[in-house]
């Protein structure tokens, strides 16, 4: 449960209005990481760090597609204010997205609470390579289970609800009322299933992989929390005749 500060006049912060959480287009990362599970190689194709990772040509698509969605939103349902990850992917999405709706000039503000899983010693790995040079950590994390496990250097699952658990307090206290836009990943998004509908971490770890690129997740704002209205819904993409769903887990 989010226990929230009382904010001024003593009273307790209220919910954002909607709070719709938006994954990054399919990115050149999600592309190397395909081909090296297609290929069994140790290791993905990249030379760039994670959070320099860019757009494809079709997640450009994609989040042009979903941008066509929100711009046609009623004017009291499209979003006042967007947040987004630090990381490269996740703000050329939201260029992409605000440009194509007509609304490049919302406040947006960088959060780096709703940056990827930092992966630390596995990173740009596959599990054939971690199982070949590293079988003690493919061990540690069979033991321990994909919630808890937290690669060194790295974070667990639950590392990434402690930070989404700050940004969810935050949005009361700053953006109570608001129509929020976020972009971010997909394990920051299952986390904020986990922390608004108390999920147990078994119940969040079903819904790995399901995360689509440029999927939609709306809550809307209650007096008692924030309800699930959408989860995962793609059909901005699948509308659009030149564009194509990926998930990419």
């Amino acid at each position: 449960m989010i226990v929230a500060r009382v904010g001024e006049a003593g009273r307790m912060p209220s919910w954002p209005a909607a709070l719709v959480l938006v994954r990054h287009g399919e990115s050149l990362g999600n592309v190397a990481n395909a081909a090296a599970y297609a290929a069994k190689a140790d290791r993905l194709d990249l030379t760039v760090n994670d959070p320099s990772v860019e757009l494809s040509d079709l997640g450009v698509r994609q989040a042009q597609a979903l941008g066509k969605r929100v711009g046609d939103l009623a004017e009291d349902e499209q979003p006042d204010v967007v947040l987004v990850s630090p990381y490269v992917r996740a703000h050329q999405t939201a260029d992409h997205i605000l440009a194509t709706a007509g609304l490049e000039g919302l406040p947006r503000h960088t959060d780096e609470r709703l940056r990827d899983r930092e992966q630390g010693l596995l990173d740009r790995m596959t599990w054939h390579g971690v199982r070949a040079h590293y079988p003690e950590e493919a061990e540690r994390r069979a033991h321990l289970g994909k919630f808890w496990y937290r690669p060194p250097g790295g974070e667990s699952w639950a590392d990434v609800a402690q930070r989404v658990r700050d940004v969810l307090r935050d949005l009361r206290l700053d953006h109570a009322g608001r129509h929020l836009l976020v972009v971010s990943h997909d394990v920051p998004i299952l986390m904020h299933r986990y922390v608004l509908e108390a999920l147990t971490p078994e119940e969040a770890v079903g819904l790995s992989g399901q995360v689509r690129n440029c999927a939609l997740t709306v809550y809307r704002g209650r007096a008692h929390g924030m309800d699930l209205e959408v989860f995962n819904d793609v059909t901005p993409v699948e509308e659009d005749p030149e564009a194509t769903v990926t998930a990419h887990e």
